[in-house]
């Protein structure tokens, strides 16, 4: 149960579950076993963990999303640990009025 669902995400192409220090709990899909791509999570997570999003400081990021032409990550923090999906990306086109 170390994948806490996010396995089951749909359209995912992979996913990682890491503990605070960047470990691997679990893995799947184009990400399992990539510790290359977990510790630059790891940074990344630590990296924004450090950046306040309200003037008292006291809250930090809830979620990140970094996107590339075809795909994306989703990486979110839960219960000390870092959950992060790569998924493919399609852009949906704009609204014309």
């Amino acid at each position: 149960m170390a994948s806490q669902g996010i396995d089951r995400i749909p359209d995912s192409l992979g996913y990682l579950v890491l503990t605070e220090d960047g470990a691997v709990v679990s893995s799947g899909g184009e990400l399992e076993n990539d510790e290359d791509t977990a510790g630059k999570i790891t940074k990344l997570v630590y990296t924004a963990a450090k950046i306040p999003i309200t003037s008292d400081k006291r809250d930090t990021f809830k979620r990140i999303s970094v996107v590339w032409d075809d795909s994306m990550y989703v990486i979110t923090v839960s219960n000390h640990k870092i959950f992060a999906s790569k998924r493919k990306y399609v852009p949906q086109d704009p609204v014309s009025t």
